[in-house]
């Protein structure tokens, strides 16, 4: 037995894997072959490689003799490593780090990433993520909608014109308000629900068109069938306010009222009370608003400064509420009403709103909780609706009451030349050149 390394016979027996003799591990003894040295000139320089030790044996390996520098059988790989990158032409090295290629010595490191595949993938992801966020918005804004009012229990309806026609009524319902908030707001404790004002948005190729119907016009309430009972009830010629129609039989009621007295076919119907008008407002953060003159009510608990403020819900609902304070009473309300819905539109249709969703999400539960709305009503219209009256006060929008003509029993009488005319191009979708004045 010679003592390995410094006298190696060079010997490659079939001792390979029997083990030793010695008490001493194998691994122990094997260690010194870590420490390199030169091999011989005749020899060309290989890769030190680390033998591969059978478990729990316990002798050495002769096979490696000249320190560790002979030619390894054909197929042997012996697992050592020392740190070092070797490498030959269309091989790699055993560090992993790197590779020599092409046979000039060049290092070729990792392939550059593919910045185009990876913009492609992070587009595509984000285009399945506003899918799904979108999808799933809009089945949970459809669901919140109270789509309560039947316009096929309407009869008698006048032919349907160009473009859509909405008619938005804001009722005083309390519906849904603890004691505190009707308090705080001031709309009293009545039972039931009566409308405060009353709307028809036409929404053409020629621009929006808002005009207000006064709660005190003098209208005839037609034959109908009862929304309840079914029930067809004759028409006497009865000259009622228009807003007992909505108290009398309610909604459909109420439509089939505005479009026997007009001629004009309502599309949608769009209903919101107190408290919602309430919540929408505090939602957005409040709506801006310049007040020409101030103003005070003790009925609405309007308290207003001349000038541009920022009114929350309940100033809010104050301002579109009083008429006491104004020498044309309701005719001077319904103005301040149109100015507000279309100053609320506008700002809530706003980038800072939409793409928002810790404002979006609210603006649209506070709305969506209380509206209610014609069972033909999609989300599409509603939205339509929306942007519709955001462009009441732009360029090719219009905003006017119904043409009054005198009163009658302190019933306003609508001016039925003027009305005929109005209907006319609304129906034909043309421009309005009807005034209220």
């Amino acid at each position: 037995m010679n003592d390995w390394p410094d006298r190696r016979t060079g010997d490659r027996s079939d001792r390979y894997g029997r083990g030793s003799a010695s008490p001493q591990p194998e691994g122990a003894r094997a260690m010194p072959h870590i420490q390199r040295r030169p091999s011989s000139p005749q020899r060309p320089q290989m890769p030190p490689q680390r033998p591969q030790v059978p478990p729990q044996s316990q002798g050495y390996d002769d096979r490696y003799q000249d320190g560790g520098y002979g030619n390894p059988e054909p197929g042997y790989d012996s697992g050592y490593n020392t740190g070092q990158v070797y490498g030959s032409s269309g091989g790699s090295g055993r560090g992993g780090g790197g590779r020599r290629g092409g046979g000039d010595g060049g290092y070729v490191g990792r392939p550059a990433p593919d910045w185009r595949r990876r913009i492609k993938l992070g587009a595509l992801t984000l285009v399945v993520v506003l899918l799904v966020v979108s999808v799933s918005t809009y089945f949970w804004a459809d669901s919140k909608l109270k789509r309560e009012v039947d316009l096929s229990k309407v009869i008698e309806r006048p032919e349907s014109g160009d473009g859509t026609n909405y008619l938005i009524v804001g009722s005083d319902s309390r519906e849904g308000m603890s004691a505190e908030e009707k308090k705080r707001l001031r709309t009293g404790s009545a039972e039931g629900k009566r409308t405060d004002s009353m709307m028809i948005l036409h929404d053409g190729s020629n621009g929006p068109t808002l005009i207000s119907l006064p709660r005190d016009s003098n209208v005839e309430i037609p034959s109908f069938v009862g929304s309840e009972s079914g029930k067809k009830f004759p028409g006497t010629g009865r000259q009622v306010k228009l807003n007992a129609a909505y108290a009398e039989d309610g909604p459909e009621l109420l439509v089939r009222t505005v479009e026997f007295n007009t001629g004009l076919h309502i599309d949608h119907y769009v209903e919101i009370g107190f408290g919602g008008f309430a919540k929408i407002v505090d939602a957005i953060g409040g709506v801006e608003l310049d007040i020409p003159k101030a103003f005070k009510d003790k009925k609405s608990g309007a308290d207003f400064k001349a000038g541009k403020q920022t009114l929350n819900g309940e100033q809010s609902l104050a301002f579109v509420r009083t008429r006491y304070a104004f020498a044309g009473s309701d005719l001077d309300r319904t103005k301040n009403q149109q100015k507000f819905l279309a100053a609320l539109a506008s700002q809530t249709a706003t980038p800072s709103t939409i793409i928002n969703p810790f404002k979006l999400y609210p603006t649209m539960g506070a709305g969506l909780d209380t509206l209610i709305v014609d069972k033909d009503m999609s989300l599409w219209s509603l939205a339509n609706m929306f942007f519709a009256m955001k462009g009441v006060t732009g360029g090719d929008g219009t905003s006017m009451n119904m043409p009054i003509s005198g009163s009658v029993g302190g019933n306003l009488v609508w001016d039925k030349a003027k009305v005929k005319q109005l209907v006319q191009q609304l129906n034909n979708d043309e421009k309005v050149t009807v005034s209220s004045d």
